[in-house]
């Protein structure tokens, strides 16, 4: 299965089905950009239930969707971190760009 995205309101939740390495991460990056250029959305929910490992291409996809958002008031969050990618996320800084919130929890597990 692929990573998808998946638009609701003015969210977008982003559903990593494998690593985040550089093999996959320009088809996302394009993907959650045409959602924010195409439909406004300016929320993104990354779900990481199914990712156990990330490259410098997978943090530059978060800091760089950050980058773009952050100007018209939007938000990161993520969901379903293991104890990997909370280590990542704690070594570089990406804790500071991210939130966690259960309501959105919720919202990204219901897509299941």
């Amino acid at each position: 299965m692929d990573s998808m995205c998946i638009a609701r309101k003015n969210l977008i939740i982003v559903k990593l089905s494998c690593d985040l390495d550089h093999h996959v991460t320009e088809a996302i990056r394009s993907e959650i950009d045409m959602n924010i250029d195409n439909k406004g959305i300016k929320n993104i929910a990354f779900d990481f239930k199914n990712v156990s490992f990330m490259d410098s291409s997978g943090i530059g996809l978060i800091m760089g969707r950050y980058k773009k958002i952050r100007p018209m008031g939007g938000e990161i969050f993520v969901s379903n971190l293991n104890c990997r990618m909370q280590r990542i996320f704690g070594l570089f800084g990406l804790n500071s760009i991210t939130e966690r919130n259960s309501k959105i929890d919720m919202i990204v597990n219901e897509e299941d």
